[in-house]
């Protein structure tokens, strides 16, 4: 058995004022969903992100289902979407039997390729929505996309589900589209243990998310629906964890910034090693740093995962494409390059995410980069 200390990818760290809300929640018996810790959550993530209105939900896969909803998606439609990601950006066009397209990332941030998305516009110039990531927490070329989307008449959903505090041009992700989502899963940069966020500067859009994500009941004495509804509410309990973290928020991205620039400056003598790209037009959360290996390297990614995991320390592969998924080979993808390997396989297929976690010390990091430089050292 490992009785070594295990370093972690990107663990919750609590402050101990999550407990005050908890507190309050147990003390006056309101642990159901909906009660003052959802209003105060929802309240001040839209003071914080200026995002205009917050509805808080159970994950931030339920925010992208209501989005969907809220534009109007429905069979047969077509949605485009970026590929490099995890399932949950794409799984909710298939819950509404929508035909999801997936677009190729670009080299300089990782993210939806404005050039591929102009080639799936070509092809289908009527799609009912765009799905854009912020992966890893850097911005996406946010200009370009919106300006290709306005042409097209097409309404924008962020999924800024792992970027929250992210900035492009001084503006927060998640609040350049229609509609913007949130997750404070687990290993996010704040947690509420499970739950999500769904933002808008359009009211109307949000109170109808807040009716659908509360089983569409009418406002009626008795139990009356008139149309279909979900459980996506947030309880009240993960509500006050959501508010306790989102104090430290801004102590989060310094430490995570401060990771990220601990790995460059470590790696930056070792030509086969090169950290993911950051979009010059903003700044990102780094919430998790990754590492790409140079083509032809004697060392893979899963010689450094198998080198970190015999120390007890967690690491990760990159995103598998979603058109690389088998249960996604069916639809259709634009790739950002002609004739060569997409984008993202090449990511996938170079890549590594590195122990992110805030918590991290010194000699945590220390530990982490000698195991690393070891095997570029000695292949």
């Amino acid at each position: 058995m490992n009785d070594r200390k295990r370093i972690y990818l990107s663990s919750p760290t609590m402050h101990g004022d999550e407990q005050q809300f908890v507190a309050e929640a147990f003390n006056t018996n309101w642990v159901a969903p909906l009660g003052p810790n959802v209003n105060h959550f929802e309240e001040e993530m839209a003071a914080y992100t200026k995002c205009g209105y917050a509805a808080a939900l159970s994950a931030g896969t339920a925010a992208i289902h209501l989005g969907l909803k809220l534009l109007g998606v429905e069979q047969g439609d077509i949605v485009f979407v970026s590929s490099l990601t995890f399932s949950a950006s794409c799984n909710p066009i298939i819950y509404e039997k929508a035909e999801p397209v997936f677009i190729d990332s670009e080299p300089d941030t990782w993210n939806m390729s404005p050039y591929a998305l102009e080639k799936a516009f070509e092809k289908y110039p009527t799609p009912k929505a765009v799905i854009v990531v912020h992966l890893y927490g850097t911005p996406a070329k946010m200009d370009e996309i919106l300006q290709i989307c306005q042409r097209h008449h097409v309404p924008v959903i962020e999924d800024a589900a792992e970027s929250l505090g992210s900035t492009y041009d001084g503006k927060y992700t998640g609040t350049f589209g229609q509609i913007g989502i949130y997750s404070f899963n687990g290993n996010k940069i704040i947690t509420t243990s499970g739950g999500g966020m769904l933002v808008s500067n359009e009211e109307a859009l949000v109170q109808e998310a807040r009716v659908l994500s509360t089983q569409a009941r009418d406002p009626a004495r008795h139990y009356q629906h008139s149309k279909i509804g979900y459980n996506y509410r947030m309880s009240n309990v993960l509500a006050g964890i959501g508010r306790g973290q989102l104090m430290h928020l801004d102590e989060h991205l310094r430490l995570k910034k401060a990771i990220y620039t601990r790995y460059k400056e470590a790696f930056a003598d070792i030509d086969e090693i090169a950290m993911n790209p950051l979009n010059p037009r903003g700044e990102a959360n780094n919430w998790l740093s990754c590492m790409t290996i140079k083509e032809g390297s004697c060392v893979t990614p899963d010689l450094v995962m198998d080198a970190l995991e015999a120390e007890n320390i967690e690491s990760r592969p990159i995103w598998k494409p979603m058109h690389l998924q088998p249960i996604f080979s069916e639809y259709d993808f634009f790739s950002h390059n002609e004739g060569k390997v997409s984008v993202s396989e090449d990511i996938f297929v170079r890549g590594v995410c590195l122990p992110s976690d805030i918590k991290n010390t010194e000699a945590d990091m220390e530990k982490v980069i000698c195991i690393v430089r070891r095997l570029f050292e000695g292949s």
